[in-house]
């Protein structure tokens, strides 16, 4: 088991990133944002550095946390899937130069104008995550789905269909535990319940390759949201199931990571004024790694051990200290 997180909760600069990791005293980062800018975007010589650093502090990106097939990309334009092959292309080389092996992707967004689960909708989603999986298997990465605001994440039926439709070893899931809080289960007829984290969790357990951590609880709905307004909250404080989650997790023997992504505000304290720039930026890195730690406790609380941090130089790091970035593939 290892621990990771969005660091660019704690900030977009990747100096600020990389110490929010140090100061958790862990070896992981899931990349997103670096600035305005992903892994895919960044300019050569933006990489170079953002390699250098990494490599200086000891820190591996074990996922890119990309905007492939995301919410916002719809199934049925050309231009938003060849986007999505775009970036992912772009971040191949620089995945297999810092060793990463994990990139995280999704199913394409939900569309109101047509039946989300048609058979017609289906055949081109599974036909363009397949393409993706294919590019992610021939340079040996994982594409890992994510249950977001997308096809899969509908219902765990649905994601249950990826499964059954994209036939590859390099496609895994990722399972996230906040996202059922403020999703709808698309099962059967409307007006459809929100999902319950545990019973999708549950249904998809046993091909789930890596976890995200996140919290929250659904607010009454608002006229003009297709979804609930919701409040985030710490790991184990909101609806999303997070300490049975982690807990089962760890008796059916999972050793993967646990990847923490707030969408907590930041927590201002009694006096502070919030229109102060770097006060704010300040109390955006606490909040980040008072997270981190507070996770830390819930899995101590849950039977799980917490890996110790490696003390071998970064450059001369022995394979037995290296964490488990998931199961062996090809």
């Amino acid at each position: 088991m290892f621990l990771t997180g969005f660091a660019d909760e704690a900030g977009k600069d990747i100096d600020c990133q990389i110490k929010a990791t140090l100061e958790l005293g862990w070896e992981n980062i899931e990349l997103r944002l670096i600035g305005d800018k992903t892994l895919a975007t960044v300019s050569e010589a933006e990489f170079e550095t953002l390699y250098e650093k990494l490599a200086e502090a000891g820190i591996r990106i074990n996922c890119f946390g990309s905007g492939i097939a995301n919410w916002s990309k719809s199934p049925c334009s050309q231009e938003d899937f060849d986007a999505s092959v775009k970036e992912l292309a772009d971040a191949i080389p620089r995945l297999q130069r810092l060793g990463t092996r994990l990139v995280r992707g999704m199913s394409f967004k939900i569309l109101d104008d047509r039946r989300f689960d048609s058979p017609e909708l289906e055949k081109i989603i599974f036909k363009k995550v397949n393409i993706l999986t294919r590019m992610c298997e021939d340079a040996g990465i994982i594409y890992g789905h994510e249950n977001c605001m997308n096809y899969g994440g509908q219902s765990y039926v649905h994601t249950l269909r990826l499964l059954e439709n994209i036939k590859s070893d390099h496609f895994k899931l990722i399972f996230d535990t906040g996202n059922p809080v403020f999703s709808f289960r698309r099962l059967g007829t409307e007006p459809y319940p929100l999902q319950n984290s545990f019973e999708f969790y549950r249904n998809v357990r046993e091909y789930i390759y890596y976890v995200h951590i996140k919290d929250g609880i659904a607010v009454e709905m608002q006229e003009g949201y297709n979804r609930p307004v919701t409040r985030f909250t710490f790991a184990g404080e909101g609806s999303g199931f997070v300490r049975q989650i982690v807990t089962d997790l760890r008796e059916y023997g999972y050793d993967g990571g646990f990847s923490i992504e707030p969408h907590l505000a930041t927590v201002f304290h009694e006096g502070d004024d919030p229109g102060n720039s770097d006060l704010a930026a300040r109390r955006k890195y606490e909040t980040y790694v008072k997270y981190g730690r507070r996770f830390e406790q819930l899995l101590k609380d849950c039977g799980w051990k917490i890996p110790r941090k490696c003390t071998c130089n970064s450059q001369q790091r022995k394979r037995s200290c290296e964490p488990n970035l998931g199961v062996p593939v090809g």
